[in-house]
């Protein structure tokens, strides 16, 4: 019998179809920096340096974790794209940077084109909401290696910004301010957490939380900040910034805070969504650990100058970003970098 690359599970032609459907949603996020390549093996952007003295590149990339089982087993792909554009552009934007263009990793056993396209129709969406172009990707088909319906996103963010302007802490100083952005929910970390407490308490997914059902609301897409952050890094006097992913605020905050120095952060300040308060009844979670796990209602914090206070709240609330002032920036003896209180 004659073999075929179909027959050892790999559809070229699903590929292609694929291929047509997105390239709608992929050319409306295109910038005018981006050089059309049809057929081209890499994506081509022409970055507008003239406006630079001494740009630095910034690059990220990530994925979105365990919240994919969730996204499968609900048959839900529409926001898990705006997950994974959120994990890389957000890091890149916490450098003061300016995300340009963005690149996807799709991987399944069996392409169902229908379910790749929701999934980048999403990439697509986050692309747009962060300001950056989905200029290629990789949709890789490996029989054997994922179950029937299963699969998994890698993303990768560039991001580009003046030398003098980029973002590591080292300004922060005694006195300044911390301002905390709220966050959509869980965002994308924790769920290897979330999911074992929904399977040893045995909870539905169809129970209701927060007038929603509990499978939609732990799908809540990671809110992107680069809109927002860059109208700060613009405005004010930005002396530092921290996206609240993986390890909480108890290991993110410490990141950007220099020697000497701690960051004192208030949990009283903010009103904790109530699927957080969820999470920690179901699984007798104790504060430490929710703390150390979850972004806790706070996605990204701003250390500004005191006397800067007033105009980032202002600005966030023209933005539409919900912001508390969350904690200042003290002296310290050791080596402790952050405290919540």
């Amino acid at each position: 019998m004659s073999l075929t690359y179909k027959k050892a599970g790999v559809d070229i032609d699903a590929g292609k179809r694929l291929v047509d459907r997105i390239a709608p949603v992929v050319r409306d996020t295109h910038r005018p920096e981006v050089i059309p390549n049809p057929g081209g093996f890499g994506g081509l952007f022409a970055p507008r340096l003239d406006c630079y003295t001494n740009p630095v590149l910034v690059a990220g990339a990530d994925g979105v974790g365990t919240k994919l089982s969730l996204a499968q087993q609900l048959g839900d792909h529409s926001t898990i794209g705006v997950d994974l554009v959120a994990m890389c552009a957000n890091d890149v934007v916490v450098q003061g940077a300016e995300p340009l263009f963005f690149l996807d990793y799709f991987a399944t056993g069996v392409l169902s084109v229908e379910q790749a396209q929701e999934v980048i129709t999403g990439i697509a969406h986050g692309c747009k909401l962060a300001g950056a172009a989905l200029i290629g990707g990789e949709t890789a088909e490996m029989p054997g290696m994922y179950p029937p319906g299963e699969y998994d996103l890698a993303g990768f963010c560039v991001g580009l910004v003046e030398r003098d302007r980029l973002i590591d802490g080292h300004r922060i100083t005694e006195g300044d301010r911390v301002l905390g952005l709220a966050s959509s929910g869980i965002h994308s970390n924790g769920y290897s957490l979330v999911n074992r407490i929904i399977e040893t308490s045995r909870t539905s997914l169809d129970e209701k939380l927060a007038g929603q059902t509990l499978g939609t609301l732990l799908l809540t897409p990671t809110r992107i900040y680069t809109q927002v952050v860059l109208q700060l890094v613009q405005t004010l006097q930005v002396h530092g910034l921290c996206h609240i992913t993986g390890g909480g605020l108890v290991e993110n905050v410490p990141r950007m805070i220099p020697d000497g120095l701690l960051a004192q952060i208030d949990t009283r300040t903010w009103e904790r969504p109530e699927v957080f308060d969820w999470i920690q009844q179901a699984g007798a979670i104790e504060d430490r650990e929710m703390h150390r796990v979850f972004n806790c209602g706070m996605g990204m914090l701003v250390v500004v100058p005191e006397d800067q206070v007033d105009a980032g709240m202002d600005l966030c609330r023209q933005s539409g970003q919900s912001a508390e002032i969350v904690g200042e920036i003290m002296c310290s003896d050791t080596e402790e970098k952050v405290r919540l209180i």
